[in-house]
């Protein structure tokens, strides 16, 4: 008599920030079976809260965490939700990868290395940059993503509706010449990070960005060609007429994260079909 099979139970997946751009395309994108995912909300669970963070893992168990959730203007919701959930993850024993940014660099002519300190000239870089040293100090084994700017390739992301909102007169925006990133389709750094949470063998720090350097108006003028939307209407300046304090040129070397198989598309400006 054969006897049925039994199909292992699926490991358990938490994502922080399901809400958001980011996170939104963690959830709706092919996830593999192995996975069985949570998401819960902000009004479920308060990352700012250590014991909130405590039960939530006890309770629930994970396997791993994606953590992209953040509020831009709030560095409890950057800095010490990132330690809750950092000293949670290693006190359960749970794989951690960790959603970062280029923002914590203050701009150079080289590419920068995952070894490269950070050099924040901003607040959120250097929230940012107090969150990396938070997981690094309370979960070593855990996986520090630096990403770029995201752009769509199935939903508009929050960089193109900038775009839209200046065309269209709702904003009065202008796109720096000057400064320079390493933007990338969003659902491939979805992916990434999900097959990132099943390698508990890479540990430190990883580089995700798109291929090409570009600036923000050249972003735009793509953005707009996609799109269809009049690009003549686009304003333009630098960094440096501006008068504000930004990092202008940051691009990310990530020729490690190519080394380990995983390439990201940067956005086209080739409509969708």
């Amino acid at each position: 008599m054969t006897r049925p099979s039994i199909r292992p139970r699926p490991e358990r997946l938490l994502v922080t920030g399901g809400s958001g751009f980011l996170g939104r395309h963690v959830l709706n994108g092919p996830l593999p079976d192995r996975w069985e995912v949570t998401a819960p909300s902000s009004r479920e669970l308060d990352l700012r809260d250590a014991a909130s963070v405590e039960a939530a893992i006890r309770g629930w168990q994970p396997t791993a965490i994606i953590h992209t959730a953040y509020r831009k203007d709030d560095p409890t919701s950057i800095v010490e939700a990132t330690r809750h959930l950092a000293e949670a993850a290693q006190r359960h024993r749970v794989r951690l990868v960790h959603v970062s940014t280029d923002a914590l660099f203050g701009g150079r002519n080289e590419p920068y290395l995952e070894i490269d300190d950070p050099t924040p000239v901003s607040d959120y870089g250097r929230w940012k940059a107090a969150a990396e040293r938070e997981v690094t100090a309370n979960a070593p084994g855990a996986l520090i993503v630096r990403t770029s700017l995201l752009f769509g390739d199935r939903q508009v992301s929050p960089h193109e509706r900038a775009v839209h909102d200046a065309i269209s007169g709702r904003s009065t925006l202008s796109f720096f010449s000057d400064e320079i990133r390493s933007a990338l389709v969003v659902d491939d750094l979805a992916a990434a990070l999900v097959e990132l949470a099943g390698r508990p063998d890479l540990a430190g720090c990883l580089h995700l960005g798109g291929p090409e350097a570009l600036s923000r108006a050249e972003l735009a003028v793509r953005c707009a060609r996609r799109h269809g939307w009049d690009e003549s209407k686009l304003r333009f300046s630098t960094v440096e007429q501006s008068g504000l304090t930004r990092p202008a040129r940051v691009v990310l070397d990530s020729s490690l994260a190519t080394s380990y198989g995983f390439t990201m598309r940067g956005p086209s400006s080739k409509p969708r079909i």
